[in-house]
This record gives structure tokens, sequence and C-alpha cells, in this order.
């Protein structure tokens, strides 16, 4: 088992290093960003108009027909917004020190370049199942844009292996362990309880994700910021230094933290796009699946809604994250005791909030986890439903539930290696989708432009 968890290790150090995804995952967006004309700064006013004119807790109920275009969004943030939000952050600012965050924002930057383009192939080549419902994501824009059915079903298979199976384990750990160190309750009452929660949202089908999801999201969202407002403002004077951390340890980190965290560039950069990407999706192939199915008039309008995922999930609540471990000082002065993951976030919020800050980390952590785990059970679904049918969904289900009890109790370093290497194979296939695809993407955009924007004006 531990040869095994070292040559998944050491085959995750290639693929997520400097050489494979991460290069390939920014390049691709720098590609886009310049193929469609910065359409995330041009068109980002048209992103926020679209997104919060359709904000409600208590939208239409969602169908065979699909769900609208914010419940579509809440469910990709659903994902988008998880333990990589509180974890990631703090694991790419403890490896690579503060100057990561810089690489997130660049990588998040581009990759709402990216995102753009996977949910409007999502819109263009989204299709009906043996049911009659709406249904779409990589596999289809695969198997339908580029001909190729072998790439299609290496997609499906990795999607529901990384986020439906091992991915959800991952999660339910998370919480687990959160309630586990906060209020000393047993692992497998936690997961037992999640698993059942996450039962009776995922056996409603779409209706009741789309459903919970538009609730879920901005709530959670507003709880965690609220927190973290409260943090920055007892501790204004520390904002600025905070900015100055980040902007010279991207230059500079030994003199960001005073040589606490003995990173370099190459580790800034590293930790701060793999974390950064990680925590967006963006790339991924997973959000595209909720994408596909919103009811919008054209599909470039789905694809800026989902630019305003990724900025959601970077520049304000990963931000959140940052800048409250840097204001409270939680990283130390001691390079020999610097926690990194979940650990440094909670220090910080105990530093901001007091003894109460430990638990609302912890509180956080389940609705981040809980939506996450919901929305990645539905995209591994579409693939299911891909392979095998409709028919198949039902024994998914139950095996999908399983697995977050399993999850709960069970801390194996190779399930963690597992889920970063299958997570990377997804990343393969639609990358080359994305690229081949991109001339849709640029006429769908001006054809938007032509009949949409301008007349609008």
């Amino acid at each position: 088992m531990e040869y095994l968890t070292q040559l998944v290790s050491s085959i995750n150090g290639v693929l997520w290093g400097v050489y494979c995804l991460i290069p390939l995952l920014v390049g691709a967006g720098i590609y886009f960003t310049f193929k469609l004309n910065f359409v995330q700064l041009r068109r980002f006013g048209r992103a926020v108009k679209y997104t919060f004119r359709g904000i409600s807790f208590s939208g239409e109920k969602a169908g065979k027909d699909g769900m609208s275009s914010f419940q579509s969004l809440a469910t990709a943030i659903a994902a988008q917004v998880g333990t990589g939000n509180l974890a990631g952050a703090a694991t790419a600012i403890a490896m690579g020190g503060p100057g990561a965050i810089f690489w997130m924002w660049i990588a998040a930057f581009f990759g709402m370049a990216t995102i753009f383009v996977e949910a409007v192939l999502a819109q263009i080549y989204k299709s009906t199942d043996d049911t009659g419902a709406v249904i779409g994501g990589p596999a289809y824009y695969i198997s339908k844009g580029l001909g190729s059915k072998a790439l299609a079903g290496f997609f499906a298979v990795a999607i529901i292996i990384a986020l439906g199976f091992i991915g959800n384990m991952v999660q339910a750990n998370s919480i687990a362990d959160a309630f586990s160190n906060t209020l000393g309750v047993p692992p497998l009452v936690v997961g037992s309880c999640v698993a059942a929660f996450v039962a009776i949202v995922f056996l409603g089908g779409v209706r009741r994700i789309a459903s919970t999801t538009e609730k879920l999201v901005p709530l959670m969202a507003l709880l965690y910021l609220a927190g973290g407002f409260y943090v920055l403002l007892t501790h204004l004077d520390m904002i600025l230094p905070a900015f100055k951390m980040i902007f010279v340890g991207a230059f500079d980190p030994a003199a960001a933290t005073g040589g606490v965290i003995g990173a370099g560039i190459k580790e800034a950069m590293r930790y701060g796009v793999a974390r950064g990407l990680f925590s967006n999706e963006a790339g991924m192939g997973s959000t595209p699946h909720a994408h596909a199915i919103a009811k919008v008039k054209h599909p470039a309008q789905q694809g800026f809604v989902a630019i305003m995922g990724v900025f959601v999930d970077t520049f304000i609540v990963l931000n959140m994250t940052a800048f409250v471990i840097f204001v409270t000082g939680a990283i130390g002065t001691d390079p020999n005791a610097v926690p990194t993951g979940i650990a440094l976030t909670q220090k910080a919020f105990m530093l901001g909030l007091g003894e109460h800050g430990s638990m609302f980390v912890a509180v956080c952590l389940l609705f981040f986890a809980f939506s996450t785990i919901i929305s990645w059970c539905f995209f591994a679904e579409q693939n299911v439903k891909y392979l095998l049918g409709s028919k198949a969904v039902r024994y998914y289900r139950i095996i999908v539930i399983h697995f977050v009890v399993l999850g709960s109790v069970l801390k194996v370093n190779l399930v963690w290696e597992l889920a970063d290497l299958f997570n990377g194979l997804m990343v393969l296939p639609n990358l080359i989708a994305l690229v081949a695809l991109c001339k849709m993407v640029s006429l769908a955009l001006k054809e938007y432009d032509e009949q949409i924007y301008f007349k609008q004006k």
C-alpha cells in the first residue's frame, strides 16, 4: 500500500507539476483570453448583470427542460467553493508563501476565459437523455464536437471516479475531521448524518438539487464572508501590509515573511497556480455539467454567468481566507511551527474571532463540503447516464451514498493521491476539446454581440 501511494504521488508530482497540467491549463487560459479578445474584461459588466438579475432563493422549479441560469451557477459554485477555499488557500500560503495568492489571481483571471469556453460549448452541444431530460457536459461536446467517443468515454470514467466516488470521500472526511476535532463527535456519526442529508437532496433529482443550491450557496457564502469581514474590520491596520506581503512574496518569497516560509518563486508560482486551479475548477470539465442545462436564450449568456463562478470562488471567497490568515499573523514567526491546510485557517479565525473561531470554520466547512458533494454527485451522474443510460443511475446513487460514509472514517493517503490523479486525468481530454472547438465559441460570441449585445446598447 505504501509503495502504491508513493507511486501515485510521484505521478501526481509530474502531472500537477510545472511541466504538465499547470502550464497546459494556464496556457489554455491565455490562449482563450487572446482568442476571445479578453472576454472576461470586455463582458464582465454583462456577467454581473446576468448573474445578479437572476438571483433568487426560490426560483422556478427545475425539471426535464433544465434549470434557471442562476440555479446552474449556484450548482457550479457549490462545486467550486469547497474545502479548497478553506484548506487549499492555506496550503498554498504555507508551502509557497504569501506570493502564492498573487499567482492564484493570475490563474483565476485566465481561468475566467477558460470557463467561458466550457460553458458555451456545454450549451451548444447539450442533448437529452433516454428519458427526455436535458443533459450535457464535456463527454457530449467531446463526442459530438470532436467526434471521439473513445476520448469522451475516457473523460466520463475519470470524472465518475474522481468526483462521484473518491472526491466525495475526501469531502466527507474533511467534514468528519472538523467536527471530530472540534466537538469530539465520532467520524462515523458525522459521516452517516452527512450521507443521510446527501441522500435526501440527491435522490430528489435535478429539481431538489437546484432548489437546494440556490438557497445554500448564497447563505453559506454570506456566512463565511460576514465572519471574515469582522476579522478584517478589527485588523484594518494590517490590510495594506497584507497586500505588500502578497506582491513582495510573488517575486521574493523569503522577504515577505522574513524567511519563516522558505519558499522560492518557483514554489510560490507552483502552489498558487495549482491550488487556485484546483479550487475554481476552470478547465477541469466539472462545472460545464451545470451550465449545460441552464435555460438561456443564447449560449454566450451562460458563458458570462460562468465567469462569475470563478470570480466569486477566487477573488471573493478564497481571498477572504488568505487575508484573514495574513492580518491575524497566523503564519507566526517560527518556521518550524507553521500549520498547513485547514489547521492554518482555523488558527487564523481563532486569532480573529476568539474561542468561537474553530467552530466557525467547522460550520463553514460543513456547508462548503456538503454543497460540493451534492454538485459532484450530480456531475458524475451525468456521465453515468452517458455511459450506461438512466437505468444505471439508481445503482450509482446507492454506491455514492456508501462512499460518503466510508470517506468519513477512512483516512488513507492513497485515497487523497488518487483523487488528485483522476482529477488530472479529467483535464486532458477536456482541454483537447476546448482548444479544438474554440472556433465555435468565437462564432457564438460574435453572434451574441451582433444579435443581442449591440442592439441593447
